[in-house]
């Protein structure tokens, strides 16, 4: 261009041209700049190619990551469980109602901060894992069909503190930021009630954290619709109503509420997972089995 004023390039510049050449010019000098900037055009697209590959690399190796977690968890609960054959169903069952109850409360203000897409998922990991402790207790304990008597129930009760103290060592070789932590957190807190009668602990209220309080909830559901040795399978109906009654004594009554609203899909994976065909009558039945 012959347009060599100041304001002339200023202006150019403005409406995106990425060099300004005035006359007189040189050919060598024009062809040079085109090869500077072909050359950089080349490179800006080389890394934004390898931009692109890498956050796909991140992505696969993040997700090969969380499934060899969810599988190891998986395999330790598992091999728990083999202690207590009636409860092959209870790892599914009780993790898919933690997360449907915290996809539910992600929204509610007083767990908005807490219940992120991350968290929610490191919950949903660690479920299974809330009652590992129970490797420590006795069999004639565990499995006995009997009531247990007041020593033997303080035994069962130490389970919540096996749990916790078997993840703290696993978490002191990974880092407290590990994905065990909410593991630990669950295995500890998950029999602690909302007024404050419950182990180990006694804590009350917003005392108990939030995967404690959502697992406490999924676990007595899940243990009221259940078959053991010592009794039938509950009704889904009766269920609801005992969950009900205890909402501000066993429960945050906030997590109630969510389970209200979330019932019909806690029964539908309670049916999913049955382990038992009595448990699947059960559930079809507006009426409590065991009356």
């Amino acid at each position: 261009t012959g347009m060599n004023h100041v304001q002339d390039k200023t202006r150019g510049f403005k409406m995106g041209a990425v060099d300004y050449i005035t006359k007189p010019f040189e050919i060598y000098e024009v062809k040079e700049r085109v090869k500077t900037h072909l050359i950089n055009t080349l490179a800006k697209k080389i890394l934004e190619n390898r931009n692109i590959n890498l956050e796909k690399e991140v992505k696969v190796r993040t997700q090969e990551l969380s499934v060899t977690q969810e599988v190891t968890i998986e395999c330790i609960a598992s091999l728990a469980e083999t202690r207590d054959p009636e409860t092959g169903g209870h790892i599914k069952r009780t993790k898919a109602y933690v997360r449907i109850l915290a996809e539910h409360l992600k929204n509610h203000p007083k767990f908005s901060y807490f219940l992120d897409d991350e968290t929610i998922d490191l919950i949903y990991m660690s479920a299974p894992l809330h009652d590992i402790g129970k490797v420590g207790v006795p069999d004639r304990i565990l499995l006995s069909s009997e009531k247990l008597t007041p020593d033997d129930w303080e035994t069962m009760k130490k389970h919540s503190v096996y749990g916790r103290d078997a993840l703290l060592v696993a978490e002191a070789q990974l880092g407290e930021n590990s994905f065990l932590r909410f593991a630990k957190e669950i295995a500890f807190s998950h029999h602690e009630r909302w007024d404050g009668t419950g182990y180990p602990q006694g804590l009350k209220g917003e005392e108990i954290p939030i995967s404690g309080r959502l697992m406490a909830l999924a676990d007595v559901y899940d243990a009221l619709i259940s078959k053991r040795v010592y009794k039938a399978p509950m009704s889904h109906a009766k269920a609801v109503e005992i969950i009900e009654n205890d909402k501000g004594k066993y429960f945050d009554p906030d997590v109630v509420d969510a389970f209200l609203e979330l019932e019909d899909k806690f029964r539908a994976i309670a049916f999913k997972f049955a382990d038992f065909d009595e448990e699947k009558t059960a559930l079809r039945s507006p009426i409590d089995s065991q009356q």
